[in-house]
């Protein structure tokens, strides 16, 4: 008799406004994506955790008695970390096998890691019908993606994939969790523009940015006591101590505290579909990350420049770490078609390479067996 069969997802996100803020205690503008993440479970009658993947070659078999202390560097890290996380705060896990897939395009900057995450996770709670809110699920996964991946990411990512609404951008205060759902109007489409590359300094440079960020913070509060992130300080307070920072550290923390007031910004243009005001902030949001946070590269700034001009579009930005990967444009649905083939045509003339375009509109969190977490 075959042991019946559970099926969990968890979708892909992508971020309209409000980059590298997420670990600065800051706010974001993202929204879950109709790409997912598939988690079919299948119980087994002894302690293994079998892990296969419909996009890798390689599975796993691990003794639940004894699972890994650290990261193995494979794909089944990010499973497996949220397993060894569950572990560590008393949840006893039943013998299982896990098959993924997936239609989240990975290392684009959709947050394909925090989708398999959120679904296994799910699929982990299933087996002693204990189910999280979500989101505590979402800090369960971050502190398996921090603590066990090692990857110093911040909560926007596993947030939205738990949280995300139909035709709805979240605005997300990542220090307090707090959140409003922001609509997105109907007749526009997010267009998301692979690069197709992803420099190897990428994961390097992202915790070296949250390091720098973090001696921004410290050297700050020489002069303003009791801040805790970049979200606690003010341009004019950051200005009138510019010569004293190294200026490596004074552009970090100029980005971080000037995208906190764009993001804000942004959603109130997204609320009142002030799209021209929107579409303007996403490109200043652009030129901080390239000129100050410097994360941009040669094939996002082409790819941002492709867009500009095409029929329907109001903005785009890189979204995601950087050094490749994604950007995002806010497009009229009638125009978001020929704006895909135009924009794929310009790239591919400027690069030599053909990108994936993908268009996108904002979807529902995590789902298990058709039922939404809550």
């Amino acid at each position: 008799m075959s042991l019946p069969q559970r099926t969990f997802r968890a979708p892909g996100r992508v971020n309209l406004i409000g980059e590298h803020t997420d670990y600065n205690d800051g706010w974001v503008l993202p929204c879950a994506i109709n790409f997912q993440t598939q988690v079919a479970v299948t119980p087994r009658s002894d302690n293994m955790l079998v892990l296969k993947s419909a996009a890798f070659a390689e599975a796993y078999e691990f003794d639940l008695a004894d699972l890994p202390k650290q990261r193995l560097g494979a794909w089944c890290d990010y499973v497996l970390g949220v397993a060894v996380i569950l572990q560590q705060r008393g949840q006893q896990l039943c013998g299982m096998e896990l098959a993924i897939t997936s239609d989240v395009p990975s290392g684009a900057g959709l947050s394909s890691s925090a989708a398999v995450e959120v679904a296994s996770a799910l699929a982990f709670l299933s087996s002693s019908e204990n189910y999280l809110p979500g989101p505590e699920l979402a800090k369960l996964c971050r502190e398996a993606e921090n603590n066990f991946v090692g990857a110093k990411v911040g909560i926007m990512d596993q947030f939205v994939s738990c949280m995300g609404k139909v035709d709805h951008a979240l605005l997300l205060d990542c220090r307090s969790l707090e959140y409003r759902l922001v609509p997105i109007p109907a007749h526009v489409r997010m267009v998301v523009c692979n690069t197709m590359v992803k420099h190897e300094l990428a994961s390097g440079e992202y915790n070296r940015r949250r390091a720098e960020c973090e001696e921004g913070v410290r050297l700050l509060s020489r002069w303003y006591q009791g801040i805790k992130a970049l979200r606690d300080v003010s341009l004019p307070q950051l200005e009138a101590h510019a010569r004293e920072l190294p200026a490596a550290i004074y552009k970090r923390c100029a980005h971080i505290i000037s995208e906190n007031q764009r993001t804000q910004a942004g959603a109130d243009a997204l609320a009142a579909c002030d799209l021209k005001q929107f579409g303007k902030l996403m490109r200043e949001s652009h030129e901080s990350l390239r000129d100050l946070y410097e994360v941009s590269c040669q094939e996002l700034d082409l790819m941002v420049e492709a867009a500009e001009g095409l029929a329907g579009h109001w903005g785009g930005r890189m979204t995601g770490g950087g050094f490749g990967g994604c950007t995002v444009n806010l497009v009229e649905a009638e125009n978001a078609e020929q704006f895909s083939r135009d924009i794929s045509e310009k790239y591919r003339s400027k690069t030599g390479t053909r990108p994936d375009v993908y268009i996108c509109k904002a979807s529902n969190g995590a789902v298990a067996e058709n039922c939404r977490i809550t």
